[in-house]
């Protein structure tokens, strides 16, 4: 069966028909030869023409990719290729020096961490002209991160962004990087609070707070401090402390992954805002997570899969 292959340079190839039944995407000419191969078909390569017989336009791609922790290792091979393939590249500053080195031909747009918004409408923009876009995020980007950002945008609805291919590429989130480390404090239910009130008032922080320390959930802090936001987190531990008791087994993860990582293993009644800033991730436990002595390293810390039976 002939192979029909549709698409224009840089990104050869588009979509495969075989036949003029399933269609599957694919981009990259070595993938198309490969694919034409296995199928033991003659390739022909067809150019996407308008009605006026120009070139027409193809979409572009936008992969919004978690970095996770920061430690190459650790990075997913997805996001690795999509990194590879990327024409550009945008994020705020910290995350796009993360994910490099880029190649010279790969266009770098580093941004100001509190620009997502104007980020994810420039990263739709370069993806409808037809560019391989990369938007990267730390951790996972589903997470308090980009993909968010980029589906906010989306929904304004411009019709120059419909046709864009857009895919999210998972990362490890501070909260499973800090857990790892640790032992498994998220191995029963848990919840993923942030205690920036940026976007979310205070007093919804503090109910959601409560409500999930009443029903006794492990508690994974994320952005619990900052120099614009010194105060939120002693009026959280305030709260937490009428609910749990002193000796409740706490995590502190700060550049978990990353150069001059560090893991403290606290207790909410030990544990002071100064020991924590905004890099760090908080990790309360429930009243049944518990610790293990080790010789000569920190106390594993996890929290059983069963939970007790209700008295009567």
């Amino acid at each position: 069966a002939p192979l029909l292959v549709e698409g224009r340079a840089p990104a050869l190839l588009v979509a495969v028909a075989v036949d003029g039944q399933a269609v599957v995407p694919l981009r990259g000419g070595e993938q198309a030869e490969q694919l034409a191969r296995a199928l033991a078909a003659p390739l022909a390569v067809l150019p996407a023409l308008t009605s006026g017989g120009a070139l027409a336009p193809l979409p572009g791609r936008l992969a919004v990719v978690g970095l996770g922790p920061g430690s190459p290792e650790l990075l997913a091979p997805q996001a690795r290729e999509e990194l590879a393939r990327a024409q550009d590249i945008l994020g705020y500053a910290t995350y796009v020096e993360m994910a490099g080195p880029f190649r010279a031909d790969q266009v770098v747009h580093p941004t100001d961490n509190r620009q997502e918004l104007e980020r994810a409408r420039a990263a739709l923009d370069l993806a409808a002209s037809g560019r391989h876009v990369v938007m990267v995020s730390s951790g996972d980007p589903g997470i308090f991160a980009m993909a968010t950002a980029i589906l906010e945008a989306l929904e304004e609805g411009r019709p120059a962004w419909e046709a864009v291919d857009l895919v999210v590429v998972p990362g490890i989130s501070a909260a499973q990087a800090t857990a790892a480390r640790a032992g498994a404090p998220l191995g029963h239910d848990c919840c993923i609070l942030s205690l920036s009130d940026n976007l979310k008032p205070w007093a919804v922080i503090l109910e959601r707070l409560e409500l999930a320390a009443r029903a006794d959930l492990v508690l994974a802090l994320y952005n619990p401090i900052s120099r614009a936001r010194p105060w939120q987190l002693g009026e959280a531990l305030e709260r937490l402390r009428t609910l749990r008791a002193p000796h409740t087994p706490v995590v502190l993860g700060r550049d978990i992954a990353r150069p001059g990582e560090r893991l403290t293993l606290t207790t909410l009644g030990a544990l002071r805002p100064e020991e924590v800033d905004m890099r760090t991730l908080v990790i309360v436990g429930s009243s049944q997570t518990r610790c293990i002595d080790r010789p000569g390293a920190s106390p594993w810390v996890y929290t059983p899969r069963w939970y007790p039976e209700p008295s009567a």
